[in-house]
């Protein structure tokens, strides 16, 4: 049970960190683009951070919902893709926390913030003055559809995500097989193979 609480708030501690160092490089990243950038980019901008947190939404979910067997099945036959899969099954709690919590929560932070200079930027280009009627209702019109985006995206993906479960932790294998072949980037800890027991 010690072990256990150590290793919880270990994680804790360590996700907190890669937390407030995402979010601010996202936020970093997000500013420069729209500080020079029209309405219509931004809003395109904005739309592609609210997908990255649906995404990243759904791939939390099946790593919680993917069984690993079949994956185990996979890896004997050496097929690419099927032992990153295990890892990602086999460590379903953090990769959900990280996807789902971190990424999805940053991005639902980083969408409302450049969501807002978006509608700074399209009430100027109206002649509407900050603080205006026109950009009071802008305002509240944008954000509600981004809220909506948001919410409507993440209850369409975790349909697809238990559904499909298992299609949806293989590609992501593969993907990051491909990440440590190509690139030799490594993103699971490959020693981390034996389910912790409660």
């Amino acid at each position: 049970m010690n072990n256990l609480w150590k290793n919880s708030i270990r994680w804790s501690v360590l996700i907190a960190v890669i937390t407030l160092v995402l979010a601010a490089i996202f936020t970093i990243i997000s500013t420069a683009i729209l500080s020079g950038a029209g309405w219509a980019f931004g809003m395109f901008v904005v739309f592609f951070i609210v997908c990255i947190g649906v995404i990243f939404d759904i791939i939390g979910v099946a790593a919680t919902a993917a069984p690993e067997q079949p994956f185990h099945a996979m890896a004997a036959k050496k097929v690419n893709g099927a032992y990153e899969a295990m890892l990602i099954s086999k460590n379903a709690d953090k990769v959900a926390n990280f996807c789902a919590d971190v990424i999805g929560d940053i991005s639902g932070v980083v969408s409302g913030t450049a969501a807002s200079t978006v509608v700074l930027h399209l009430a100027f280009a109206a002649g509407a003055q900050d603080g205006s009627a026109f950009h009071f209702v802008i305002s509240v019109i944008f954000t509600a559809v981004v809220a909506a985006l948001t919410v409507g995206g993440k209850a369409l993906g975790k349909t697809i995500a238990i559904a499909k479960a298992t299609a949806i932790i293989y590609q992501v294998g593969r993907f990051l097989h491909l990440l440590e072949k190509k690139l030799k980037i490594t993103l699971l800890n490959k020693r981390a193979t034996k389910k912790t027991k409660a």
